[in-house]
C-alpha cells in the first residue's frame, strides 16, 4: 500500500485512511467496537452496581454508555454542560441552524473509533474547509504583508513548495515516515513497535523546533519560519515548536491533520445523542433505558471532593453536598481539576501519578465567530476574477480565518480567528466585541476593498479555553522529557501492577491519551477505562474479542528508564 508524506501546506489527494490507534499503543479499537461479541461482561451479581463517571464530555459519556450496556449503573457528574469541548453554540437572534464550534470542529478519517459513535447515533459528516482543501474555494497566505491567492499548492510561489519538500525530507530522514505510515496502515504491530521504540529513545528530549533545526533539509531559517506560519494540515504549527517532537510525529503518522470532516449540525450532538440513546442490546436494564432515563434527565452536579474509604471504595462529594461511595469510578475531566477544583486525598493515586498530573502541559486556544448574511466570499472581484475573500492563513493576530458555508444565500459563519498558546493569550483580556474589532482591522489590511463588517448580522461568540474554569486550557501537549509522565497516565487503566488500595479509580479523557487534542483520544481512553472497570468488578471479555487490557502485555508502550 502506498503512502504519501503530508505537504507543508494542506491539500493533496484522498488516500485510504489509517486508524488513529497510534504507534504508542497500537490496539485496534475500531475492530474491538465492531465485534459482535461486544466489549465484555460483568458478573450478574454486579448488575446494577453504581459506577461514578466524573465529567460529561465525550469520554465520560462513551464510558457511561458502554458501562450501562454491560448492566452497570453509571452515575454521571458534570460541572457545566454535557459535551465538554464538543461545544456547539448558536448566535443570539439568528437562525438556530446557524452554529459555531467553540471546541472540536474537524475530525480526520483516521478517527475510526470516534466514527463508530458518529455512525451509531446517526450523524452525518461533511468536508471541512481547511486551507487548500478540495472543498475550500480558495486560500490566501499572507505573510509579512505579502498575500498570495491559491486554490492548490501549485498556485503558491516556489518557496512554499520548497518548504513542503523540506518537511518531507525531514520526516523521512529523521523519523522513518514512510516505513511507519505503512506499518500503521498494515497494522504490523512488531514493525510499529520496532520503529517507534527507537524513536522514543532517540527523540523524547527533542523539541519540534529542534527536530527541524537538526535536519539539513531545514538549514534555512526562512524555510523554518514559513513552515511555522503555514505548516501542514490545518495551517501554522509554530505555536507547537516548544513541544515534544513525539507529539507531532503522532499527528503526522496517523494523518490526524489530513482530510478533515465536520459534523453536520454541530459536534455537540454526538455526546447529547449518546446521553439520550436507548441501546438495542442491553444487559440487566429494560429496553428503552438510556443514560438520560437513569439520571431523570439531568446529570449530578460538579464534584467537590474525592477520597478513599473503607473497603477500597471511592467516595464522591458533589456541589449539592451529597456523598456517595462507589466500588469503581472513572475521572474523565481535565486532570488539572484534581489539583485545584476538587479536594482530593493523596491516596487516590500513587505519588508518581500525581507527579505526572502536575507536569501535564496544556496549550491555550481561542476562537471567535461572527454570523454573516450569506457566503459573500464567493463573490468575484470584477478586476481580478478571484473570490473577494478566502480561507486565510496569516502572521497577523488572526492567524487562521475559516469561512463556513451553509448554502447559497443562506446565513453563514466566519471563524475570524483560531489561535493557540501565545497567540491565544494575546486575546485573553479582550471582550468578544473588542476581539472582533482587532480581527476586522487585521483582515481589512489583507482585503482592503471588502466590507466584511457590512455582512455581519449578529454579535460575535468567543472562547478562550484557558479561561474556562472547568478546563483551564484546550488540550494536553507534552514537552520534551514528558513521555514517562504520559505513559503513567495512559497505562493507569491496567491496574494489576498498582497496590490494591490504589485501584478502582480510572483516568480517561483526551489529555490521558497519546493523541491529545483529538476526540479519538477521548474515545480510546474511555474504552480503556470501560475495560478497567469491567476487570476490576470481576468481569471479562469474550475470548474472540480481547480488550485493551487483555493485550496490554503485548502492546504496552515502550518503557524508558527512570534513572
Amino acid at each position: 500500500m502506498t503512502s504519501t508524506v503530508p505537504t507543508a501546506v494542506p491539500g493533496g489527494d484522498a488516500r485510504p485512511p489509517i486508524t488513529m490507534c497510534g504507534p504508542d499503543f497500537p490496539f485496534p479499537y475500531d475492530d474491538h467496537l465492531a465485534h459482535p461479541a461486544g466489549l465484555g461482561q460483568v458478573p450478574a451479581t454486579e448488575h446494577g452496581t453504581e459506577v461514578a463517571v466524573i465529567g460529561g464530555g465525550l469520554s465520560g459519556l462513551v464510558t457511561a454508555y458502554e458501562l450501562m450496556k454491560m448492566g452497570l449503573r453509571p452515575v454521571v457528574y458534570e460541572a457545566d454542560q454535557l459535551g465538554g469541548r464538543l461545544r456547539t453554540v448558536g448566535f443570539e437572534g439568528c437562525d438556530p441552524e446557524l452554529t459555531a464550534e467553540l471546541g472540536a470542529m474537524r475530525f480526520p478519517p483516521s478517527s475510526t473509533a470516534l466514527q463508530h459513535y458518529i455512525d451509531l447515533v446517526g450523524l452525518e459528516t461533511e468536508d471541512f474547509p481547511n486551507p487548500l482543501a478540495p472543498v475550500t474555494p480558495s486560500t490566501v497566505v499572507d505573510l509579512k504583508g505579502e498575500s498570495h491567492y491559491a486554490r492548490t499548492i501549485e498556485d503558491l510561489p516556489q518557496v512554499y513548495r520548497d518548504v513542503a519538500e523540506a518537511w518531507r525530507r525531514c520526516l523521512e530522514d529523521g523519523a522513518d515516515y514512510t516505513a511507519m505510515n505503512e506499518a500503521l496502515r498494515n497494522r504490523d504491530v512488531p514493525r510499529v513497535r520496532e520503529l517507534w521504540g527507537r524513536l522514543v529513545r532517540e527523540l523524547d528530549d527533542q523539541t519540534f523546533y529542534g527536530f527541524l533545526c537538526q535536519s539539513p533539509a531545514f538549514a534555512s531559517f526562512r524555510h523554518r519560519e514559513i513552515f511555522g506560519q503555514v505548516g501542514f494540515g490545518t495551517g501554522g504549527w509554530d505555536t507547537d515548536f516548544p513541544n515534544s517532537i513525539l507529539e507531532i510525529l503522532r499527528v503526522v503518522y496517523t494523518e490526524a491533520d489530513d482530510h478533515h470532516r465536520g459534523i453536520k449540525g454541530g459536534s455537540q450532538q454526538l455526546p447529547l445523542r449518546l446521553w439520550e440513546r436507548e441501546p438495542d442490546k442491553l444487559v440487566h436494564w429494560p429496553r428503552g433505558t438510556s443514560l438520560s432515563s437513569l439520571h431523570a434527565g439531568t446529570p449530578r452536579p460538579a464534584v467537590t471532593r474525592l477520597h478513599r474509604t473503607a473497603g477500597n471504595r471511592v467516595t464522591v462529594t458533589d456541589a449539592d453536598g451529597r456523598i456517595r461511595t462507589y466500588k469503581a469510578a472513572v475521572f474523565t475531566a481535565q486532570s488539572w481539576m484534581l489539583l485545584s477544583q476538587i479536594a482530593c486525598d493523596d491516596d487516590l493515586f500513587p505519588i508518581d501519578h500525581w507527579t505526572a498530573i502536575e507536569r501535564t502541559h496544556y496549550m491555550e486556544s481561542s476562537k471567535l465567530f461572527v454570523p454573516v448574511d450569506r457566503p459573500f466570499w464567493k463573490d468575484k472581484d470584477p478586476v481580478t476574477g478571484r473570490d473577494v475573500m478566502s480561507m486565510t492563513l496569516t502572521d497577523r493576530m488572526t492567524r487562521g480565518t475559516y469561512l463556513l458555508d451553509n448554502g447559497p444565500d443562506r446565513p453563514a459563519a466566519i471563524c475570524l480567528s483560531y489561535t493557540w498558546c501565545d497567540d491565544s493569550l494575546k486575546w485573553l483580556p479582550l471582550s468578544a466585541h473588542a476581539r472582533m474589532e482587532v480581527m476586522l482591522k487585521s483582515l481589512g489590511e489583507i482585503y482592503p476593498n471588502l466590507d466584511i463588517r457590512g455582512h455581519v448580522i449578529g454579535d460575535p461568540v468567543t472562547v478562550s479555553w484557558e479561561d474556562e474554569p472547568y478546563f483551564m486550557g484546550a488540550f494536553k501537549a507534552n514537552l520534551p522529557g514528558h513521555y514517562r509522565y504520559q505513559r503513567r497516565l495512559f497505562t493507569h487503566f491496567a491496574q494489576e501492577h498498582l497496590p490494591a488500595d490504589r485501584r478502582g479509580l480510572f483516568l480517561a479523557g483526551d489529555d490521558i491519551s497519546w493523541t491529545a487534542g483529538w476526540a479519538e483520544g477521548a474515545v480510546q481512553t474511555a474504552l480503556n477505562a470501560v475495560w478497567g472497570v469491567m476487570h476490576h468488578l470481576g468481569g471479562s471479555t469474550d475470548p474472540t474479542n480481547p480488550g485493551p487490557g487483555d493485550r496490554f502485555g503485548e502492546l504496552a508502550p515502550v518503557e524508558l528508564p527512570e534513572d
